[in-house]
């Protein structure tokens, strides 16, 4: 039996003129699979090639993805790294900014007790000639 096609599935009716008998399915038992199965044979290398583009791509993502993995673990071991220097530098950051005002407070305190050392110094005498003229005080006031 020949292949049939689409247009195979109808018998020819007669000629333009008088209503004459419609054209039926000559072949109610084939139906569309045997019509398509043509086109699905000539699909399967398609189909074949497809599902290995589908595989070669997964193969690739998972590979990809492996890498962008051992990436991202070498940048957070980075990270880890530069995050312990990072916190060195500020901690020698820190001490040395508290060194300098440790050092800045005791250059001041260095200026206050000199100064009162001067003011001190200065009021010496006073206090001396005061503290005399209380002890004398008591015998100047018996010879008069």
């Amino acid at each position: 039996m020949p292949r049939l096609s689409i247009l195979d599935r109808f018998r020819p009716v007669g000629a333009p003129g008088p209503a004459g008998p419609a054209g039926v399915p000559a072949a109610d038992n084939q139906g569309p699979a045997a019509e398509l199965a043509p086109v699905f044979a000539a699909l399967a290398a398609d189909v074949v090639t497809c599902a290995a583009l589908v595989e070669d791509a997964r193969a690739a993502a998972e590979c990809d993805v492996s890498q962008a993995r051992v990436q991202a673990s070498a940048i957070v071991a980075q990270a880890r790294l530069d995050a312990a220097a990072e916190r060195a530098n500020a901690a020698t950051r820190v001490a040395k900014e508290a060194a300098d005002r440790d050092s800045q407070a005791l250059e001041q305190a260095h200026h206050e007790a000199a100064a009162l050392e001067e003011s001190g110094a200065a009021r010496i005498p006073a206090a001396v000639d005061k503290v005399i003229n209380m002890l004398l005080a008591p015998q100047r006031a018996g010879q008069q």
